[in-house]
């Protein structure tokens, strides 16, 4: 196959570009973090920034909007998204992508340009999926309208990244905004969209369970901004005992499930035990006078977020190729090895709130990280790039 057929393949379908665009920015945005943590690489903005911002923006919003881009006209039964379109939206997230970097070494106001072309290209995201909710043609757009409202709270929480770099007051809010209100409620409301269809769960939906669950993330991320410790472990608790009693009434029977279904299982585990665990690190930070180093945020964003994120992008990569959509034993493999992340990144944490002076785990925990993508993106880049069997 030649290079051009391979450049027509890449862009035939939306989810291949925003895809692999999500795999090496999950790459790349994390060796320059480690190396800037570990004081190798000097950056022009505050390190938390940069790994915050790229994480969510230039790496989990490109791979939602493969994702969504894909499934979001099929929920709504709306016309697919014209090549022109996604392609155009692409390249102006891959340009913000370089530019991002490119000012972190730079300038600020380079960085700040970088991050308002992303914007733009959320900007262009969100109307498209907004367009697809008005014009779609089903009758039942509940687990839409949700999807929607995640999203409007990510152009909200990119809006305060920017402010931001010239206001730091901003950048509780920015984190808490986009992690809980963006990240992880648009992470779950797909999943308990998607999750119970492809496990044939037939227990009636509670109508009630998306809101209550909003509800509690609203006031997850106001109080988490406000450092409200209190009142945060009981939100926590409120979230956790509430997602298992919900989750275990779906009856998913992950035991008797193939991987590429028990994995989004294992995801789905790994977002109460993440609010329980929060608690209790909570009242530990209160009771202890330590800090544990965003155990709570890592455990979302790595147990929950990315074994979903994995589970469904290989699913729509192997679905959407003509292949059946079943795991290999590689797959299986990383399945298992996204949990070796995150039990390392939580031993990382718990390392500096009890000073065990392991250090060095913060080198395997990102080590691993590389690894787990690297690995992804050799295994299912090549379907991506140009449709080659693995």
């Amino acid at each position: 196959m030649n290079t051009q057929k391979k450049a027509n393949y890449f862009l035939s379908q939306p989810h291949q570009p925003f895809f692999l665009l999500g795999v090496v920015n999950a790459i790349v945005m994390m060796l320059l973090f480690a190396l800037s943590y570990k004081g190798i690489l000097s950056l022009a903005i505050d390190a938390k920034i940069f790994h915050v911002y790229s994480l969510i923006f230039l790496v989990f919003m490109n791979v939602f909007t493969g994702f969504l881009f894909t499934t979001f006209p099929k929920f709504n039964q709306s016309e697919l998204i014209s090549k022109e379109q996604y392609v155009k939206i692409f390249l102006i997230s891959l340009l913000g992508s370089v530019l991002f970097v490119t000012g972190s070494f730079i300038s600020i106001h380079l960085t700040a340009f970088g991050m308002f072309t992303t914007f733009i290209a959320q900007v262009l995201i969100v109307a498209k999926l907004h367009s697809i909710y008005k014009t779609g043609k089903a009758t039942d757009k509940k687990d839409s309208f949700w999807i929607l409202n995640a999203n409007y709270f990510g152009l909200a929480g990119n809006t305060f990244f920017i402010l931001s770099l010239y206001v730091p007051v901003a950048l509780n809010s920015a984190i808490n905004i986009s992690f809980y209100l963006y990240l992880i409620f648009l992470a779950f409301s797909v999943g308990q969209r998607m999750i119970p269809f492809f496990s044939h769960s037939f227990a009636a939906k509670n109508e009630n369970f998306v809101k209550i669950i909003f509800v509690l993330f609203v006031a997850k991320a106001l109080f988490s901004s406000l450092d409200i410790k209190i009142v945060e472990i009981i939100i926590d608790l409120l979230l956790g005992i509430y997602m298992i009693i919900e989750f275990k009434r779906w009856e998913l029977r992950p035991f008797e499930s193939p991987s590429i279904l028990w994995v989004l299982h294992l995801a789905l585990f790994w977002l109460p035990t993440a609010f329980l665990l929060s608690a209790l690190s909570l009242l530990g930070e209160i009771f202890l006078d330590t800090s544990f180093y965003f155990l709570n945020i890592h455990l979302l964003a790595i147990g929950f977020l990315t074994t979903l994120l994995i589970g469904f992008g290989t699913r729509v990569t192997l679905g959407h190729s003509g292949k059946a959509p079943h795991a290999d034993k590689f797959t299986t493999t990383l399945f298992i090895f996204i949990q070796v992340v995150v039990i390392v990144r939580a031993l990382f944490s718990l390392n500096l709130a009890f000073e065990w002076g392991l250090n060095f785990l913060f080198d395997i925990s990102f080590t691993l990280w590389l690894i787990l993508f690297i690995a992804w993106g050799w295994h299912y880049g090549k379907i991506l790039y140009s449709g080659t069997k693995i």
